[in-house]
Order: C-alpha cells, then sequence, then structure tokens
C-alpha cells in the first residue's frame, strides 16, 4: 500500500520530521512505497486531505484535531480522523534582532510580525495567544511568510518579529549563525494565563545555549504535535506505522531533534490508558491502540 505523509511547507519542522520518519518506515516492507507531501497550511490541509483520501497519514498540532472531528471552524464538516501517536511538544516563540529594541511579547505592539503562512495553525496560534494577552492582530502588522521566508525577512530588517516553533529546526539554526537574535519571553502572569486559557498549551523553557546567542533559560508555551489518520485505514497498516515509531524512538531522535523525548509522550499511557493520547476527544486508531498492547504501554482488553 502507497503511504503518503501530509506535512509543511519545505523546511518547516513538519516537513523536516516527515523525512525523518520516513527513514524508519522504509524498513518494514508493509509501509512502503513512502511519499512525503508538502503543505501550505499544515494541520488544517493535512486533516482535510486524510478526508479526501489524499494522504494516509498527516502531522497536525493536537489542537486542532478535535476541531476537524467535530468539524469546527475552519473545517467545513466532521472529518472521521484518529490519533496514531504524539511527534513532539516543542516551544512555540518569538524572535528578534537583538538591536530591535523589542524586550518582551507585549512589545510587538505597532510592530510588523512574521506569523506565518495566511492559512495556517500558526496565524491561529498566534490569535490565540494575542487574543489572551489583549491584543488583535490589528495592534500590529501581520506579515503571512512561511518560516524560511519570514526568517529572511527578519534577518534583512524587513520585519521586526517572527512567530517560530519548535527548536532545533533548519531555518532557525541558519538564521542564528547569521544574525544576532533574542527570544522573547513573557511576563509571568501573562505565560500563566495562556495556560490557563488554552488547554492544549503547557509550559515549557527553552534553555540556554539551544540557539546562539540564548544565553538565559525562557519559559515559554508548547503544544503537543501528532501523526494522524483516517478511519478507514486497515487497521494492520497503522499498527505497523506505530509499532516502527515505538521501536525506532530513539534513532529518530538521533536522526532528528524535534524527536528527542519521544519516548517520553508514550509513558502516560502507563497510568492514563489510551486517554492519554485522544486530544480533543479523538480516540486512537484500533491500529495504534492494538500496537501499544503489544507494546505493554497499555492493559490488554478485557475478556467478555
Amino acid at each position: 500500500m502507497t503511504i503518503r505523509i501530509g506535512t509543511s511547507e519545505r523546511a518547516g519542522t513538519f516537513n523536516s520530521q516527515g523525512l525523518t520518519l520516513k527513514t524508519i518506515f522504509e524498513k518494514h516492507k508493509s509501509l512502503k512505497p513512502i511519499y512525503v507531501l508538502e503543505s501550505n497550511s499544515a494541520s488544517i490541509e493535512n486533516a482535510s486531505r486524510l478526508h479526501a483520501g489524499e494522504i494516509e497519514f498527516g502531522f497536525m498540532a493536537s489542537n486542532w484535531i478535535g476541531r476537524a472531528k467535530n468539524g469546527e471552524a475552519p473545517f467545513v464538516q466532521p472529518i472521521d480522523i484518529r490519533m496514531v501517536a504524539p511527534m513532539n511538544a516543542g516551544p512555540m516563540f518569538f524572535i528578534t534582532r537583538s538591536d530591535s529594541g523589542i524586550y518582551s511579547v507585549s512589545g510587538l505592539r505597532g510592530r510588523r510580525v512574521a506569523v506565518g503562512m495566511e492559512a495556517s495553525g500558526m496565524v491561529q496560534h498566534a490569535h490565540n495567544i494575542f487574543g489572551v494577552l489583549g491584543m488583535t492582530f490589528s495592534d500590529f502588522t501581520p506579515v503571512y511568510l512561511d518560516f524560511a521566508v519570514g526568517a529572511e525577512a527578519l534577518a534583512k530588517g524587513e520585519v521586526d518579529a517572527q512567530f517560530q516553533c519548535p527548536i532545533p529546526n533548519k531555518v532557525m539554526t541558519e538564521l542564528a549563525a547569521k544574525v544576532d537574535l533574542r527570544v522573547l519571553p513573557y511576563a509571568a502572569s501573562d505565560l500563566e494565563a495562556l495556560v490557563k486559557a488554552v488547554p492544549y498549551y503547557r509550559s515549557t523553557m527553552m534553555r540556554k545555549g539551544a540557539i546562539r546567542g540564548l544565553t538565559v533559560d525562557v519559559p515559554q508555551i508548547a503544544v503537543v504535535n501528532i501523526l494522524a489518520t483516517h478511519a478507514r485505514m486497515p487497521e494492520a497498516i497503522v499498527r505497523d506505522a506505530v509499532a516502527a515509531i515505538l521501536a525506532g524512538a530513539e534513532e529518530l531522535g538521533r536522526l532528528n531533534n524535534l524527536f528527542v523525548g519521544l519516548s517520553d509522550l508514550f509513558a502516560p499511557l502507563r497510568s492514563r490508558g489510551p486517554a492519554a493520547l485522544e486530544y480533543g476527544g479523538v480516540p486512537l486508531h484500533p491500529g495504534a491502540l492494538r500496537a501499544y498492547r503489544e507494546a505493554g504501554l497499555v492493559a490488554p482488553a478485557a475478556r467478555s
């Protein structure tokens, strides 16, 4: 069976992860041939492509999967989507040039901010964040550029800040190598308000040294990114995909730092069962549940 994986724009984090996942899947005969497809709007487009049968697996941010299931905006109809596996939980953050005179997220009022492609999940995250902070897109100038183009615009001074996620990523690493950057912090009360107001956000720490010029730990927010599929997918294929991910978790981390700590994201299955990964109320695909049971992460089903 042909396996098509929906990711993000070229050089985006989902695209990077999808290409790495391909190398793990290719070791399994049942998961070949594999194609990694780019996307201009990542989570939203990938959910729609799952519905249309255009891909077999899609990367998504966990905040979108429940909306896709329920047919909530921007989705025009419910999608019979299913959870497969968490992929990473990394920080989302605003960066600026160190000479910009901007020292916090609240300092972005009146500035030009590259927030991502207009239909992307990043733009929706930006709306969430600024909404909690009491700001709207009319309080600054949103500039709709993908990660790579946005980074170049920041380097040239064509925008004052960029919304990035997560680290490490190639675009961020290359930008930090040629431009002195500042990661913008939140006021402690703002960060607390964000985590309280948005259930799929969690607090995290960008550690000093994570990128060139980051000399102190900076608290940020993170969202769990996941791999999804459609209910129509054969159980055996999804089972083999999840088994490959579980067996290859350490190798994935060696090949791509975005996967470092992947095994930790499966740990809650042991205490909470399948609900630990059913973000937005979206159930695990039966094939995924079978793989987690076979791996000893979920207790065997009770016999009637």
